[in-house]
Parts: structure tokens; C-alpha cells; sequence
């Protein structure tokens, strides 16, 4: 691990989100833990520090990069059917036992992840471009590892990006400040955020702050970035009605066109003694969601086992818009316009303009990156 950190150390670059404080202290702002630090000291995430004055930041490397769906991220109503290459560093800012990204996320604090200096991969944001180009990809995507905590280097990936006509987006926490949600905004596109649960005592166990990001999902969306909602239901943390109805209760507030997806936690990491959440406890969550009057509402990783709760429906007419199963689209039938073929309503949404070229069917092994 010490020597993992060392190599950390030398791919990183001087940081742009914080101020300093005097006395060589620097204030980070990349996330909502907002980091004082002194000479030699480091950050909640592990992976930002300050030295000599000066905030360094990871830059110039993945631990992983490969092209998969962009359902897989989960995304709904972001060019369904279409790749993105998604990569991700080492690092994040909070701690959640449950984690299933534990490997790359938790590096640095985990002995048991087993990540070497071997495994990382020197890039720069020209050669992964290159590649998402090339793979046919439309998006690009930060994820894996907390995005927000890296943000420097997502910044510089997505400004090549977008000259080369692709999306970008965030798979993140949101655990963002208003600082790090600006600086991002011109070169970001969508933003999927993971709202754990409802209360302050869980978020404190996962070491956040529940407010933080709730007002990260409402200035996210009044930025005009495409936000969607995940919250992994897990047995005897979060899922309770009256849990899930203030969950839900909230996204109406904001606005009743945020995706939510209910997706299914299975034991990992130090969470182990817990249930597998069962396709009936999605389908409730669901059935919760939609009372309370948001307007799409999925279940996720338990595929073929959740009725249509895979599928996209239009809220006026009712009709099937697209089909899934899984990460693999069965149907499309949405107009260049993104809207309802049946009765004209608009469906909430980034769509592409040319729906026949949507792809259905299989989508074939994710295509890992090697530099």
C-alpha cells in the first residue's frame, strides 16, 4: 500500500479546486467534506494533498477504462442503446461498507483490495478520447471510483471529449459543493447520483452528509445537467416505507421527470451477513416512487424479475416506449424528437436523433483498455 500511495503521489498535477488559507494551508473544494490542510497532510479521499502550499491531485492515469452500455452505469434516459467508455482512478470520500467498487474506491484504506503500482495505467485524456472514438463509444463516462475527488482530470478528459462531438457524465455520491458542480458544468452533460438512504445517522455511518447531497441533486438539476437517481435497497438500511417514501417525496420536490433507480444490493466487502434484497422489495420501492408521483421508475440488477419495471413508459398515455432486459434494449420506439410515438407527449430525457440506428439485441463482452 505505502508503496501504491508513492506512485499515486508522482501521476498527480497542482489542483484547481481550493483556496489557500495561510500558513501553507489549503482549503479543498472538490467535495463537501471541504478538507483543511496543513504541509504533508492529506484529504479524507486519501488521494489529494497538500504540498508546500500547494493542493496536488491525482492526474494522468486509470486504474480501469473499458466500453460497456450506458444502462450498465445506470442511465435510462441518456442515449439508451449506445456504449460509453468509463474509466476511473483510486480513491474516494466516503467509506460505505456495502461498497461494490470496493477494490478501486477503497485502495488505499483496504489491504484487502490488493491493487499495485502495476495496475495503474498511464494516459492522457487525447489517447482515452482516441479510444472512445475509435470503440465506437458516444459518451464518456467518470465512474468506478467517487468522480468528485478526481474532478482536475475528468475536467480535462471531457473538454477533449466534447471537441470530438461525445457525451460526458458522472457516476458519482454527489457529494459535490457548488464549486466543483460550476467548474464541471461546462464540459458535463449528465450526472447519476447515488442517494444512500434518507437519514443523517446513515449517512454519517458511510461517513457524508445526507444534505449535502440533497442539494447536490436539486443544483445539479438547476444547472440543466440530465440527473438520474439510484438508491441501492438494502434489507434493514434503507428500506423501510416511510424511508422510501421521503426518498421519494424529495425527488417529486425537485422534479417529477428525475429517473429513480431502485437497484438490488447482493452481500460485498465488510457487509456480508446481509440479505440479498429480493425482487419484491423493488417492486414496493417502485410502487412507492410512483405514488408519490415520479413519472420513471426502474428496478434494476435482477433482470427479467421486476415486470416492467425495466421498461420506459410514457406517463400520459401509458404506452412502452423502450424495452429492456437488462443492459440490452429489445425495442425502441421514442421519435427523433424524444417524444411518445402514440400521443405526442414529450419524454423527459437525452435522446438521439435518429432512432433507427438505436441499438437492439445483444451488445456483446465489455472491451477493456490497455495503453
Amino acid at each position: 500500500m505505502a508503496v501504491l500511495r508513492e506512485v499515486l503521489d508522482q501521476l498527480t498535477t497542482r489542483g484547481e479546486l481550493f483556496t489557500a488559507e495561510g500558513e501553507q494551508r489549503v482549503r479543498c473544494h472538490a467535495c463537501a467534506h471541504r478538507c483543511l490542510l496543513k504541509p504533508g497532510q492529506r484529504g479524507i479521499c486519501k488521494v489529494r494533498f497538500n504540498q508546500d502550499g500547494e493542493l496536488r491531485v491525482p492526474f494522468g492515469y486509470v486504474l480501469s477504462a473499458q466500453t460497456d452500455p450506458i444502462e450498465k452505469k445506470p442511465f435510462a434516459h441518456f442515449y439508451p442503446g449506445s456504449d460509453a467508455l468509463t474509466f476511473g482512478m483510486v480513491g474516494c470520500n466516503f467509506q460505505c461498507d456495502f461498497c461494490q467498487n470496493w477494490v478501486s474506491a477503497q485502495a488505499l484504506r483496504e489491504p484487502l483490495a490488493r491493487i499495485s503500482a502495476e495496475h495503474l495505467q498511464p494516459v492522457s485524456p487525447q489517447q482515452l478520447v482516441h479510444f472512445a472514438r475509435h470503440s465506437g463509444a458516444q459518451a464518456v463516462v467518470s465512474s468506478y471510483n467517487e468522480p468528485l475527488i478526481t474532478s482536475e482530470w475528468a475536467a480535462a478528459i471531457f473538454k477533449e471529449a466534447r471537441q470530438a462531438g461525445l457525451k460526458t457524465a458522472y457516476v458519482s455520491n454527489g457529494f459535490a459543493t457548488r464549486e466543483t458542480l460550476d467548474y464541471l458544468l461546462p464540459y458535463l452533460d449528465a450526472y447519476k447520483i447515488d442517494l444512500k438512504c434518507m437519514r443523517e445517522d446513515g449517512y454519517r455511518e458511510l461517513g457524508g452528509r445526507l444534505q449535502d447531497v440533497l442539494d447536490t441533486i436539486q443544483r445539479a438539476t438547476e444547472l440543466g445537467l440530465w440527473v438520474e437517481v439510484v438508491t441501492l435497497v438494502i434489507p434493514g438500511f434503507n428500506d423501510s416505507a416511510e424511508e422510501l417514501w421521503d426518498l421519494s417525496r424529495f425527488l417529486v420536490s425537485v422534479s417529477r421527470d428525475i429517473p429513480w433507480h431502485v437497484t438490488a444490493f447482493h452481500p460485498d466487502y465488510h457487509r456480508l451477513q446481509t440479505q440479498a434484497t429480493p425482487a419484491s422489495a423493488l417492486q414496493r420501492a417502485a410502487e412507492i416512487g410512483e405514488e408519490a408521483g415520479l413519472r420513471y421508475v426502474y428496478a434494476g440488477n435482477l433482470p427479467g424479475k421486476v415486470g416492467s419495471l425495466e421498461n420506459t413508459h410514457c406517463p400520459q398515455c401509458h404506452a412502452r416506449l423502450i424495452t429492456r432486459r437488462g443492459y440490452t434494449l429489445e425495442e425502441y420506439s421514442l421519435t427523433a424528437a424524444g417524444a411518445c410515438p402514440h400521443c405526442g407527449a414529450q419524454i423527459a430525457g437525452v435522446w438521439t436523433k435518429n432512432p433507427a440506428e438505436v441499438r437492439l439485441g445483444g451488445w456483446g463482452l465489455p472491451r477493456r483498455v490497455q495503453f
